[in-house]
């Protein structure tokens, strides 16, 4: 009874974050920064599927 159990909720989770077919949308952002300190890099990639999100800056 509890595997039962435990299948039918992982199906609804997997539904509900949109591993069902729903686009993963990937996004990256770059940028120079002046000042008087010298010049720096900085940037990041992302990840967003369904109501998850994930970035990584740098």
């Amino acid at each position: 009874m509890h595997k039962w159990m435990l299948s039918l909720t992982a199906i609804a989770v997997l539904a509900a974050c949109g591993v069902d077919g729903e686009p993963v949308q990937p996004s990256l952002n770059a940028g120079i920064g002046i000042s008087n300190s010298g010049v720096h890099a900085r940037g990041g990639v992302g990840v967003h599927q369904g109501p998850l999100s994930l970035y990584l800056g740098f």
